[in-house]
């Protein structure tokens, strides 16, 4: 008897398992999740924490391998005094541009939410009736060098490549920025064919934002892991809908169903709300533990609480440091792809 009762549950767990879609479209929007491409860009949104730019440069850090393999950054901007870094590069395995922003780093990450719980909506979003947004997140990407360096390296890499896709992303904080970004690149700049996926990404703005931002930039995905703490800051009040901070769409929900042998991860894609009550916000989101690991990958700061790079000196050849020590490291794009393939070929007649 009590074998027939796990068996119908294996039969049963199988089968919701089988009807639940890894790739995924909303007919309504138009957005794509795909689960493949999650697990590339996750790479991206943990290898952007590296804080030895020499290995992140030439991309040759432990986490620059297997699903990002062949990825060639253009730009590297590392914004010293804030602790933000980002990077540009062409991916050849997706013919597009990659942006990836990092997020907060080490232990400060505790700092930083407890202060996500009590801030206010205190800036408006330019050229967009009553859109407010989190002044931090905003200026982050906004008044920072991160936005120049990032703007320029698309420039290049769409004159060397075409107008080829481009694929923003970003862990916790980073998502943010690249929420901003992929707004930035569409409505100031013109930019087709971009989309955003973030990871533990906290929200930015508030209802009227959120409208504009899912008009204009359609095709994203804001990635939410079990219980992250991070999706539910700075906090949303039902009753208060307009005054309040409010998802974009579209949430894709990661989270555990079963128990023991039985149990697997259910990808939900979410409503069109930014707010679906059945995803992440059907769970009391309390674990900086599940913002830290997204599709098994860590991601976060390699040295807990502490914000340093690490740079060797041949990569002066590269780069430029202003007077507030920020760096920029740029690569004439054609010109090493150029060189990797001449060396290629020399080694191609040694053998």
């Amino acid at each position: 008897m009590e074998g027939r009762i796990l068996l119908k549950g294996v039969i049963f767990m199988c089968l919701i398992a089988c009807s639940t879609a890894r790739e995924l479209k909303v007919k309504d929007q138009g957005t794509i999740y795909n689960h493949t491409l999650a697990t590339i860009l996750v790479e991206y949104a943990a290898s952007v924490y590296v804080s030895d730019l020499t290995e992140l440069f030439t991309w040759t850090c432990p986490k620059c391998n297997d699903l990002t393999k062949g990825f060639q950054i253009l730009e590297l901007i590392v914004d010293v005094k804030r602790c933000l870094q980002a990077f540009v590069g062409v991916a050849p395995d997706l013919n597009a541009i990659v942006i990836a922003f990092r997020g907060t780093q080490g232990t400060s990450i505790q700092n930083w939410i407890a202060d996500l719980y009590w801030k206010q909506l205190d800036i408006e979003y330019p050229g967009m009736e009553d859109a407010m947004v989190h002044h931090g997140f905003y200026s982050a990407y906004h008044n920072t060098t991160l936005r120049p360096g990032v703007l320029s390296a698309v420039e290049s890499a769409k004159e060397q490549y075409g107008d080829i896709p481009i694929m923003v992303t970003g862990h916790s904080m980073g998502g943010a920025m690249a929420a901003f970004c992929g707004l930035d690149l569409t409505v100031n700049y013109g930019s087709r064919n971009v989309s955003v996926m973030t990871f533990g990404q906290p929200r930015i703005g508030n209802a009227a934002f959120a409208s504009y931002y899912s008009k204009w930039v359609p095709n994203t995905i804001r990635v939410t892991h079990e219980h992250d703490i991070v999706p539910h800051l700075p906090p949303y009040y039902y009753y208060f809908p307009q005054k309040t901070y409010h998802h974009f769409p579209r949430e894709v929900w990661l989270h555990n169903l079963g128990f023991g042998l039985l149990s697997y991860t259910v990808e939900k894609v979410c409503d069109d709300s930014g707010e679906d009550p059945s995803c992440s916000r059907s769970v009391a989101g309390r674990s900086i533990k599940d913002h830290l690991t997204y599709y098994g990958v860590r991601l976060g700061g390699e040295e807990s609480g502490f914000c340093k790079i690490v740079m060797d000196d041949r990569l002066a050849a590269y780069g430029k440091v202003d007077v507030d020590g920020n760096v920029n490291l740029s690569r004439d794009f054609s010109a090493s792809v150029l060189r990797m393939n001449v060396e290629s070929n020399e080694e191609g007649r040694s053998i």
